[in-house]
């Protein structure tokens, strides 16, 4: 610690001091500070001998600032009213927890259950940042990611899988209609597909041969293509199972392909206790975690 800090009065004596110049009697200001008048009135007398003057004329009925006790007053009034107002605005912002996604994980996953999250944590503001880009946990202020990765992880972090990547070809039932399903390989490739920036068709498919159709950078909007009719998407069973649930979207195909790599939750460890993030992380695992 510096010699400056080293300097600075007790807290207790500014309290005394400062209690006693708003009331100019040392007795209320006990009364104040739930002490006795001796109290007040010992701290005041250390504060004065640190200073090196007198900061009250004791007179026979209270006290009164000497002039330099007036300017230290006004001094120390001013840093108790800063301490106060950060003190209540600290305590008055939400406890914020940013949470980094892809943008399919965001749009199938995250955002229909975001009210049960909310719900499920009511004081926490939270912040979602979803793109494909790799997560800096310390430059961009990252509490919580998901991500598509692979372990060993680094002891620096903590994990917990989400879900791996089963693989399902999806489409709009009235686009479907007319098909009896489930479609067999060649009729698959025989359809309109719907392909994002993963390329799984070809793997899927089991072929090297070139498969036209529309080509999307994100699956969501593959995905939303197929929702729309426009032809067959693949994607990961958990981002259509609430489509599939709910009749927008049927599973065309009895085959599946499972993926690597897997959805992860990741966060970095901390020595430091963080109950709002604990509370997401929680939340993520009890809601999302697929079996």
């Amino acid at each position: 610690m510096s010699n400056a800090y080293r300097a600075l009065p007790s807290l207790n004596a500014l309290r005394a001091f400062e209690a006693a110049g708003r009331h100019l009697n040392f007795r209320a200001a006990a009364d104040e500070l739930f002490v006795t008048q001796g109290a007040v009135a010992q701290q005041v007398r250390i504060l004065e001998e640190q200073m090196g003057f007198a900061l009250f004329q004791r007179l026979p009925k209270g006290v009164a600032l000497t002039a330099q006790g007036a300017i230290y007053f006004a001094e120390v009034t001013r840093a108790f009213e800063t301490l106060k107002k950060a003190t209540t605005q600290i305590l008055k912002e939400p406890r914020t927890v940013t949470i980094s996604v892809t943008p399919t994980f965001a749009t199938k996953l995250l955002l229909p259950n975001l009210s049960a999250l909310t719900a499920a944590v009511p004081d926490i503001d939270l912040r979602t940042v979803a793109t494909e880009s790799i997560a800096d946990f310390d430059r961009d202020q990252v509490d919580i990611a998901v991500r598509l990765t692979r372990s060993p992880f680094s002891t620096s972090f903590d994990t917990q899988l989400l879900f791996k990547q089963k693989l399902v070809a999806v489409a709009n039932p009235y686009f479907v209609a007319d098909i009896t399903l489930p479609m067999s390989l060649k009729q698959l490739k025989e359809m309109p597909l719907l392909h994002d920036s993963h390329n799984h068709w070809p793997r899927f498919l089991n072929t090297t041969d070139n498969l036209p159709g529309a080509v999307f950078n994100q699956t969501a909007l593959a995905l939303d293509a197929a929702l729309a009719g426009q032809g067959v998407a693949i994607a990961c069973q958990a981002f259509v199972q609430a489509d599939l649930s709910a009749g927008r979207l049927l599973q065309v195909s009895e085959l599946d392909l499972t993926v690597e790599p897997d959805y992860y939750l990741i966060r970095k460890r901390t020595s430091v206790s963080r109950p709002a993030v604990d509370a997401v992380w929680e939340w993520f695992i009890e809601n999302l975690v697929v079996g």
